[in-house]
C-alpha cells in the first residue's frame, strides 16, 4: 500500500489578524463548493479523479479519518487524512440510544444519507445501526459525520474539514459509486495494539473488525463484507491472486500477535471520560486559550466558549493553495470555526491507559551442553614480554598465556587462564 502522509496541519488564526479577508461575492453553495485544487493535485499524482470510487477510514483512539481514492489499476490509494475535532464515549461499538458511543463497524454510505442543509454545516450519516448492529439489539440513528466540534455519537470535524469531505464523497457518488464503504475502528488496527489490548471486554468484535482491516491493508480492495451469526463475514475475492495476499496478510499478522504476547507484552485499558480529539486541536484550544488570558491579563484558564471564540476561524488537514502574493493566513479565515466544542473537561482524562497485566521479559531459552560444548572456538595464545615495572615471575621472562573454555560446558562458563614460562 501507498505510504500515508501523515502530516497535518492546523493553523490558528486571531481575529486582530482577519482583515478583509472573505468569501467570494458569488461563491457557491456550501454543499456545491469544488473539491480545493491542491486535493484535485493529489489526486492527479496518485493516478485518480474526483469521480472515482472513495472510501472513509476512521480510527477513534488516534482521532483521525482518511480519505482513499480508487486509481487507474482498481486498488485504493490514500489521499489524505484529517484530524477529528471531537468524538464522545469509550472504544468499543455503539448498542443503544443515548450511549454517546461513537459507533465501530462496516458501514455504507449512499447519496440519500447526505444532508446539504444540516445544523452541522454540512454532514452524512454513516448509516448506523447496519446489519451487524440490529442482530446485536443496537438501538440509536443520526450517527454523522459534520462540522462543528460537538459530538453526542458522532464524527465532528470542522466546519472547513467537513466542507472537503463532503465534496469528495459527493463527486464519487455523482460519478456512479452507489456508496461508499465507511470502516470504523477503535484504534489502528495493528498487532501491537491488539495484543496490547487483548483482555478487553471488545476483543472478540475487535478481531473481526481487523481480519476486514487487514484484507484492505493487504489488497488495496474494498473487503466485500456481509454479517451471518451476529459475526462480521468476509467473503473471498474473486481474483485468486488478491485473495493469496489477504491470507497471507491474515497469517502473518496472527504470527506477530501470538509472537508478541509469548514475548511478555504488557495487556491495557485504554479509557475516556468522553471520547477524545486529535492533539493538534487540543493545542489549539491551550493557545487561544494563553493568548486569551495574555490578553485580559487573567490567571484562570478561559471557558470553552471564551477560547473558541478567541481562537480559529478555521482548523484544517491541508496546507493552503501555494500563492507567493497571499498571505499566509488568507486561506484560514472563512467559513469554518471550531464551534461550541463539546464536554471540554473530559478530553482531560481522554486515553489514559491502565495496564491489566504487566510486561515481562521473555525467560532465557534453555542451553543445551552439546550445543555449547560445540559453540567453543580455539582461543589464542598471547605472547608476554618482560616487563621492568613488575616484581612478578610472569613478567621476569617470556611466558606463555594459553586460554581454554571450562571442560563443563553445563556449568557457568568460565575460562580458565594457565601461564608457563616459555623456554628458550
Amino acid at each position: 500500500m501507498d505510504v500515508r502522509g501523515r502530516t497535518i496541519l492546523c493553523l490558528a488564526v486571531l481575529p486582530g489578524l482577519i482583515l478583509a479577508a472573505g468569501p467570494p461575492a458569488e461563491a457557491a453553495p456550501k454543499h456545491l463548493a469544488p473539491v480545493p485544487p491542491a486535493t484535485l493535485g493529489l489526486m492527479a499524482a496518485r493516478n485518480t479523479a474526483p469521480s472515482a470510487p472513495v472510501l472513509l477510514r476512521a480510527y477513534k483512539q488516534e482521532s483521525e479519518i482518511e480519505v482513499w481514492k480508487r486509481a487507474a489499476d482498481g486498488r485504493y490509494v490514500h489521499l489524505k487524512t484529517f484530524p477529528i475535532c471531537r468524538w464522545s464515549g469509550q472504544l468499543g461499538p455503539k448498542t443503544r440510544t443515548g450511549d454517546r458511543q461513537s459507533p465501530e463497524g462496516f458501514y455504507t454510505v449512499a447519496a440519500r444519507q447526505l444532508n446539504p442543509n444540516s445544523a452541522y454545516y454540512l454532514s452524512f450519516d454513516i448509516g448506523y445501526p447496519n446489519a451487524y448492529d440490529r442482530a446485536h439489539g443496537g438501538t440509536g440513528s443520526a450517527l454523522m459525520v459534520h462540522g462543528t466540534c460537538s459530538s453526542a455519537g458522532c464524527f465532528a470535524m470542522t466546519d472547513r474539514q467537513v466542507g472537503e469531505i463532503y465534496a469528495l464523497v459527493r463527486d464519487a457518488l455523482a460519478g456512479g459509486q452507489a456508496g461508499f464503504q465507511f470502516q470504523a475502528f477503535p484504534f489502528r488496527m495493528t498487532a501491537r495494539a491488539m495484543a496490547r489490548h487483548r483482555t478487553d471486554r471488545h476483543i472478540a468484535f475487535w478481531r473481526q473488525l481487523k481480519e476486514g482491516s487487514d484484507r484492505f491493508e493487504a489488497t488495496g480492495r474494498e473487503p466485500l463484507v456481509t454479517v451471518e451469526g451476529g459475526r462480521y463475514v468476509f467473503a473471498p475475492y474473486p481474483d485468486p491472486a488478491v485473495e493469496a495476499l489477504a491470507a497471507a496478510r491474515r497469517s502473518e499478522e496472527e504470527g506477530r500477535i501470538q509472537a508478541l504476547v509469548e514475548g511478555g507484552i504488557e495487556a491495557v485499558r485504554t479509557t475516556y471520560a468522553d471520547g477524545g480529539q486529535h492533539p493538534s486541536f487540543t493545542a489549539l484550544i491551550k493557545r487561544a486559550a494563553a493568548f486569551g488570558a495574555a490578553a485580559t491579563g487573567a490567571t484562570a484558564p478561559m471557558t470553552n466558549a471564551a477560547a473558541t471564540a478567541a481562537t480559529v476561524t478555521s482548523a484544517t488537514a491541508y496546507a493552503p493553495d501555494p500563492s507567493p502574493a497571499a498571505s499566509p493566513f488568507s486561506a484560514f479565515v472563512v467559513p469554518a470555526g471550531l464551534g461550541e466544542v463539546s464536554r471540554p473537561e473530559a478530553l482531560a482524562l481522554a486515553g489514559r491507559e491502565v495496564v491489566v497485566i504487566p510486561a515481562r521479559r521473555r525467560p532465557p531459552a534453555p542451553i543445551d551442553p552439546i550445543q555449547v560444548a560445540a559453540a567453543f572456538v580455539p582461543l589464542p595464545v598471547i605472547e608476554t614480554e618482560p616487563s621492568p615495572f613488575s616484581r612478578l615471575r610472569l613478567a621476569e621472562e617470556p611466558s606463555r598465556l594459553t586460554l581454554a573454555a571450562s571442560p563443563e560446558p553445563a556449568k557457568p562458563r568460565f575460562l580458565t587462564a594457565r601461564f608457563a614460562a616459555r623456554p628458550y
